[in-house]
């Protein structure tokens, strides 16, 4: 995984509430078993029509947004259990997904492929979205050391929480395996003093 320290970036606004995991990566994309070409199929039904050509009203096919953080409304990752969810989410680009909930699974999902999911108040939330739309170049900037998220249009911060474990991957481009094997002189040593 790559480090995460600081993002400055502008944002995708999705402002939908209760967006669950069918809905970022739809069934029918759950036959691979690896994380390649998942990005593609984020949002699919929305971001589609059947015969595969782009809906021009998803913000995805916009031009107007870009950006590697992803602004949602609440209640992000909700339902099944499926890491094809962050692992679309990570292929398509997002660094940072920005939401005021987001269900367990997919939050522990982001975090374990390098997808920071960062908790605003609902007041915060909402600016984001205002500001967007009224200013597609208004960016964010994401400081995990300093657990904090600034709207840089209105310069409201707000600091957010990060389980300290997780933290440490994401800040040293870490997974769990790499996490452990970067522990190994410690191990060693411990098994030898038993």
């Amino acid at each position: 995984m790559e480090k995460f320290q600081t993002l400055t970036s502008t944002y995708i606004p999705l402002p939908i509430e209760n967006v669950d995991t069918d809905q970022i990566i739809p069934a029918r994309f759950l036959k691979a078993t690896d994380k390649n070409g998942f990005g593609d199929n984020l949002f699919a039904d929305w971001r589609y029509n059947k015969d595969g050509s782009p809906k021009a009203d998803f913000v995805l096919n916009n031009p107007t947004y870009k950006g590697e953080i992803l602004v949602a409304g609440k209640n992000f990752g909700s339902g099944s259990s499926r890491e094809h969810a962050a692992w679309a989410v990570a292929g398509y680009g997002f660094k940072v997904v920005v939401s005021s909930f987001f269900a367990d699974i997919f939050k522990n999902n982001a975090l374990n492929n390098g997808v920071l999911p960062v908790v605003v108040s609902p007041e915060f939330l909402a600016k984001l979205f205002a500001d967007v739309a009224s200013d597609p170049q208004a960016t964010i900037t994401v400081d995990l050391q300093n657990q904090t998220v600034t709207n840089n249009k209105s310069q409201q911060t707000e600091s957010f929480e990060i389980n300290p474990y997780k933290k440490e991957c994401l800040l040293n481009g870490l997974d769990d395996i790499d996490y452990l094997l970067s522990k190994k002189d410690l191990i060693e040593q411990y098994e030898k003093s038993k």
